[in-house]
C-alpha cells in the first residue's frame, strides 16, 4: 500500500472575507489569476448549508486552477464537499477528531498565538500552525494580543529547539511590505485576505506578494 500524499503547503495562502458566493469567487479567481494556488473558505456567520453550497463552488474553482481548498473551521463541510483540508481555531474541532474524520491525506492546520500554543501543536498530527495576529485586523473577530515583528522573533527563537517544529504561516493584516520583515525573523509561508480582497486589483496584489516572496528564495 502506498505512501499518502498530502498537499503541498503553498506559501500564500488567501483567506476568503466576502459573504456572498460570487464576491467569494470572483475573489478566489482573481488570486489564482494571479499565481496564487491555496485558498481557505471563511464564512463565520453562514448556516452550515450555505457554507456547503458555496463550497462546492469553490472547489470546482478550485479544480480549474488546480488549487488546494481548505474549509475554515469545519471539519464536516470539508469532508462532504472534498475539500483538500481544514483550518481549526483554538476552540474548534480538535484536531485528532479532524484527523480522524478526513483521513490522512487531508491538509490540517491549527492557531497559534504563543510560544506554548506552537509547541502543543508540533507536538500532534496537523500539518502547519497559523501564528497571529501580525497587526491589528477587523477580518476576524475576538482577536488574540498582536504580535508584531518583536512577538513572532521571540516565538520563534523559543521554540527553535524543537524537535518537529510545524510550519508556520504568519496571518493577521499582513501587506507585500511586511513580506521581508517576516522573512528576516524566519518566516516562509503567509496568510492573507484584505490585502488582496480589497485591492484595487487583487490580481496584481497577489502577484506582488508572490513575488516579494519568492524574491528572498
Amino acid at each position: 500500500m502506498g505512501t499518502v500524499q498530502r498537499p503541498a503547503i503553498a506559501p500564500l495562502l488567501l483567506v476568503t472575507q466576502r459573504p456572498e458566493q460570487g464576491a467569494i469567487l470572483a475573489e478566489a479567481r482573481a488570486f489564482f489569476e494571479g499565481g496564487g494556488r491555496w485558498v481557505q473558505l471563511r464564512m463565520k456567520e453562514a448556516a452550515a448549508e450555505e457554507i456547503v453550497r458555496v463550497a462546492e463552488a469553490l472547489r470546482k474553482l478550485c479544480g480549474d486552477y488546480d488549487a488546494i481548498l481548505s474549509i475554515n473551521d469545519n471539519p464536516q463541510v470539508a469532508k462532504r464537499v472534498g475539500a483538500h483540508g481544514v483550518h481549526l481555531g483554538r476552540n474548534d474541532t480538535p484536531p485528532a477528531e479532524a484527523r480522524a474524520l478526513l483521513g490522512q491525506a487531508a491538509l490540517i492546520g491549527a492557531t497559534a498565538n504563543t510560544a506554548e500554543d506552537v509547541r502543543r501543536l508540533s507536538s500532534i498530527d496537523i500539518d502547519y500552525i497559523g501564528l497571529g495576529p501580525y497587526r491589528f485586523t477587523t477580518t476576524k473577530k475576538g482577536l488574540s494580543p498582536v504580535l508584531g515583528i518583536a512577538g513572532y522573533e521571540a516565538i520563534l527563537a523559543g521554540t527553535a529547539s524543537l524537535p518537529f517544529l510545524k510550519p508556520i504561516l504568519a496571518i493577521g493584516g499582513i501587506g507585500p511590505d511586511d513580506i521581508p520583515l517576516l522573512q528576516a525573523v524566519g518566516i516562509e509561508r503567509f496568510a492573507v485576505s484584505g490585502a488582496i480582497a480589497n485591492a484595487s486589483c487583487p490580481t496584481a496584489a497577489t502577484a506582488e506578494f508572490l513575488e516579494k516572496i519568492i524574491r528572498r528564495k
